[in-house]
């Protein structure tokens, strides 16, 4: 069975959780014991920590997540409802293959069981061990890094926390439907690695966009099946990162919008959180980005898939040579644009006609702009 993978939590971490009041999140929280194991058709969010990280040449420190789940289960929780697990660990295989292996197992057999899986490595390159779990699902995946780099590398070579992006648009089969890069830093990336962002039509942003205004985040978030964040997009003074220091980065406040943001979206079914290099300083940062995650499930409103649109109000922009198609929800006042649907077969997205987006963009094509974003679906679609 998939869940054999799964160590029990540490000791240490259930004779802290005994001491905490009732108030405290780890007192509402099940856990993986020796004796126990939840059951999985009552829990609607799962941690699972996985000790893997021989693929990031700069983490120094063996994976340890003992103090982040002390920090995360000493808070208190909002008024949440959602029933949450803590599955334990996924130890490092005899091969890193073997540990990718493991979590694609367990992380396949959780959302095909409706349970969101929060994974918190270990290296980034456990991200395609994720993205391989959606295999057995057939459907196009939307991928969103938060990420200071894009993490391409050589086509031959080896997945790692640097180039697992390669391997996840060449390798069989390819789910990949688009990725977006959330706080990419330009000096950390080529020109040639942002022209093929271009020319594979997916989507970035750099922090300075994102930090100037975090909103424009919110829309990509709604479209993502997977999120990626590697922490080193968290500028060391906010996130105690003194192993590799990052001067430039998000900061505390930025990182946990971003986190909520995945959160509300009805559509992500996968969460992790990586590059995290064991020390007592990065826990906090990293325990609270699980519980914005955390707190944003708890607001989902429940709008993807769409069903019937009655709730929606339509609004038709013509353009010169395009007739675009919004609607606004009546519940949560976001907006979504419709692509067009083909019927040459190649269709990518069959079971998905519309795009989140923003009311300025509706406002953009109201002036006779095309968006950037709806225009790249529309390409991709084609393909």
């Amino acid at each position: 069975m998939e869940f054999d993978f799964l160590e029990p939590v540490s000791d240490v971490v259930l004779k802290y959780v005994n001491t905490l009041s009732s108030q405290e999140l780890g007192s509402k929280i099940v856990f993986h014991t020796q004796d126990q194991f939840p059951d999985i058709d009552k829990i609607h969010i799962a941690i699972i920590g996985v000790l893997e990280d021989r693929r990031n040449i700069n983490m120094v420190n063996e994976v340890n997540l003992t103090a982040v789940r002390k920090k995360l289960y000493g808070m208190f929780p909002g008024n949440w409802d959602a029933s949450i697990a803590d599955l334990g660990d996924i130890l490092a295989g005899d091969s890193v293959e073997d540990t990718y292996f493991a979590v694609k197992k367990v992380t396949s057999s959780l959302i095909k069981n409706k349970v969101i899986p929060i994974v918190l490595g270990g290296s980034q390159d456990l991200t395609y061990a994720l993205y391989r779990a959606y295999d057995d699902l057939e459907q196009m995946v939307n991928l969103v890094a938060v990420d200071n780099r894009f993490d391409f590398g050589k086509e031959n070579e080896t997945v790692s926390a640097n180039s697992y992006l390669t391997q996840i648009i060449i390798n069989e089969p390819n789910n990949l439907f688009n990725y977006c890069n959330i706080g990419y830093q330009t000096y950390y990336n080529s020109q040639e690695e942002i022209d093929l962002i271009e020319k594979l039509f997916f989507d970035a942003y750099r922090l300075g966009e994102i930090s100037n205004q975090i909103t424009l985040a919110e829309p990509v978030f709604r479209d993502a099946d997977l999120v990626s964040i590697d922490l080193n997009s968290v500028k060391s003074s906010a996130s105690g990162n003194m192993v590799s220091f990052e001067p430039n980065g998000f900061n505390g406040k930025e990182i946990c919008a971003l986190a909520r943001y995945a959160g509300i979206s009805d559509k992500v079914s996968s969460f992790g959180i990586f590059n995290h290099n064991s020390t007592v300083s990065e826990s906090p940062i990293m325990a609270q980005i699980v519980w914005y995650f955390i707190e944003g499930y708890h607001y989902r409103s429940k709008e993807y898939p769409f069903g019937s649109r009655t709730n929606y109000l339509k609004y038709i922009v013509p353009l010169e040579e395009e007739e675009l198609v919004f609607y606004k929800s009546d519940k949560t006042e976001r907006w979504w644009i419709e692509i067009p649907y083909e019927t040459n077969g190649s269709n990518k997205l069959k079971r998905n006609t519309l795009l989140p987006c923003s009311y300025d963009e509706y406002l953009s094509a109201c002036n006779q702009e095309l968006p950037e974003r709806w225009w790249k679906a529309q390409r991709k679609n084609a393909l």
